[in-house]
């Protein structure tokens, strides 16, 4: 734009000024106080903002309308800076709130700024290329000292570009196919897939879900059998519903064995083979039918215990249902930031984000085998409550917005999205009704024998 472009963008006029611009071929508008050569010289800004976003007022095809600003009048709607918190009551947790406290403030601040600054317009775009180059957080966190609420933190941010795929895509596959890696792979295998993954050079996810064996993990039909040697496994089977499938290079799979259920790392090769399943909600999230035929796999690729692989998948279960509470927790705030109307909203919001914060701080203090323990049916309980409440919040929204709340685009197109969705929520990672029995059931175990009922 050149100097004089610019000079003649920035004028400034009286209201009186700009009416007088309501002729053909000479109209002009106002929205919150910019000028616009459009139509007759009137102030549309009430018609406007209930038709569309702020955001669209900063597309080049309206920018490029822009002649001025209406004298002594400021703007009431300024798009927030990068990293700013949201002046909306509730529309952010309360430990975030002015006033309050909290030691991982400063991570979030980072976090926000970079989510808003790289994640969420590229999110808006639909993915590009990958992230490179980038020094993230300015050594806010030293590996050493990332805990659980360090997680919550940044999953909850990312949730915040209300694009639930895009989000799945990047991390859905890597937070619960990874950690079985991590936590019972050995260190060969450690060391050449973690930092594949954690480098963004390879995909990996978690297969457990089968067409007739969803939460029922005791179902599973695919199968793993030794070769005569006993060096390989033999991988047939099936999966269904898989996040990241069909761009992975890894599957964590969870396969019947002879003695039980034992958990093996599937390298994508000879015999895999994956295929898209259209959803209501992504495709960036690479949901996939995976077929695995006769896949040869070293048994040096077994994660954990041969047999006793349901530790694994029940304690990996607990961590992905975690992740889950972390972003339906958070995506219920954005349906507070969009309509505040309802006070039941707000108290489901501070109701979740409030257990979700007790287990996190006890999940620092635990080791993975006493959380299977202790807080298995914690979360399940928790989980079950956030994805029933977030459907509530959901209809809600939507009855508040109208028909805008079911318009993909515009002022509802949050909204729309987030209730098209949010059902996914009650059925990934176990639903509702399953955890509920899980957590009753983990409670009667733990019933003193001389309570009685």
């Amino acid at each position: 734009m050149s100097a004089q472009q610019s000079s003649e963008r920035n004028q400034v006029f009286t209201r009186e000024e700009v009416a007088a611009h309501n002729k053909k071929g000479d109209l002009w508008i106002i929205i919150d106080s910019n000028v616009y050569d459009l139509v007759a010289g009137q102030d549309a800004t009430k018609i406007f903002f209930s038709l569309h976003r702020h955001e669209v007022l900063l597309k080049p095809a309206y920018a490029r309308l822009r002649i001025g600003s209406i004298k002594d009048e400021s703007p009431t709607i300024i798009a927030a800076s990068p990293g700013e918190l949201s002046a909306v009551p509730y529309a952010e947790p309360t430990w975030l709130s002015k006033g309050y406290y909290s030691p991982h403030k400063e991570l979030q601040k980072a976090m926000r700024k970079f989510v808003d600054e790289i994640v969420y317009p590229d999110a808006q775009a639909c993915p590009g290329k990958h992230l490179k180059g980038l020094t993230l957080m300015d050594g806010i966190v030293k590996p050493e000292e990332f805990d659980y609420f360090h997680e919550m933190i940044i999953t909850q941010e990312l949730v915040r570009v209300g694009a639930r795929g895009y989000g799945d895509g990047m991390l859905g596959g890597m937070v619960i196919g990874l950690p079985p890696v991590m936590n019972f792979g050995n260190e060969q295998v450690r060391s050449k897939v973690m930092p594949e993954v954690l480098g963004g050079k390879k995909f990996i996810c978690l297969a457990i879900s089968e067409a007739f064996a969803g939460s029922d993990v005791s179902g599973m039909k695919t199968t793993a059998v030794k070769t005569p040697d006993g060096k390989h496994w033999i991988v047939n089977g099936t999966k269904k519903w898989i996040t990241n499938g069909t761009f992975a290079d890894y599957f964590t799979v969870g396969c019947r064995t002879d003695g039980g259920f034992t958990v093996i790392l599937v390298e994508r090769g000879p015999g895999v083979e994956t295929s898209a399943i259209k959803t209501s909600y992504s495709p960036t999230a690479g949901t996939a039918y995976i077929t695995f035929d006769n896949v040869k796999v070293p048994v040096e690729n077994t994660l954990g215990p041969e047999d006793a692989g349901l530790l694994v998948i029940l304690s990996n279960f607990n961590h992905e249902r975690w992740v889950m509470i972390c972003a339906s927790a958070r995506a219920q705030r954005l349906v507070v930031e969009e309509c505040l109307k309802l006070a039941e909203m707000i108290a489901r919001c501070e109701a979740i984000q409030s257990w979700l914060e007790n287990i996190t701080y006890q999940m620092t203090k635990m080791s993975y085998k006493t959380m299977s323990d202790k807080l298995a049916g914690q979360i399940a309980f928790a989980k079950a409550y956030s994805t029933e409440g977030a459907q509530k919040t959901a209809a809600d929204a939507v009855q508040i917005f109208g028909g805008r709340g079911i318009t993909k685009t515009g002022m509802g197109r949050f909204i729309e999205h987030y209730h098209r969705t949010v059902t996914f929520d009650a059925i990934l990672g176990g639903a509702e009704d399953v955890l509920g029995d899980l957590g009753v059931r983990q409670a009667v175990k733990k019933m003193p024998p001389n309570v009685r009922l």
